[in-house]
């Protein structure tokens, strides 16, 4: 797949996203600060960021933030970044984040996999979780009514 780089100080949330893409054609690397992205991206691009939501005192979203305005500013080049989501209310700020990509946790291997395909063929993934259900007919009727 390509070279990523994981961004998380939850163990267990490392330990389910490398075994989900570390493979004979992945490399995967782990930062468990979000402070550390910027070098680590200037010194070895990766090729994709994932990173969680929450991580310590800079999470997810500044990450992603910081990674943009790194790039406006032609200080780095472009790597897209795929955010875990903690619950769907935090889709509008990966969205303002500009970020390619999130899941909402729980994921599975399954979506995380795919995910991470789109972003790196130069896609987006948006993971539909995070709408709402629509309602059945006969209660979005009764609703309109009362």
């Amino acid at each position: 797949m390509g070279d990523i780089l994981i961004v998380s100080d939850a163990p267990s949330v490392l330990a389910e996203v490398r075994s989900a893409l570390e493979d004979g054609e992945t490399t995967v690397r782990e930062l468990t600060a979000g402070h550390l992205v910027r070098g680590a991206v200037a010194e070895d691009p990766p090729d994709l960021v994932i990173t969680d939501l929450q991580v310590g005192s800079m999470g997810g979203i500044a990450i992603c933030m910081d990674l943009r305005l790194e790039e406006s500013g032609g200080r780095a080049d472009h790597v897209p970044v795929l955010i875990l989501m903690d619950r769907r209310a935090d889709v509008f700020m990966a969205k303002r984040a500009d970020a390619e990509g999130w899941l909402v946790k729980p994921f599975d291997s399954l979506r995380l996999r795919k995910a991470a395909r789109a972003l790196l063929e130069g896609g987006t993934y948006y993971d539909e979780s995070y709408k709402p259900l629509p309602l059945p007919v006969e209660l979005a009727a009764e609703a309109s009514s009362g």
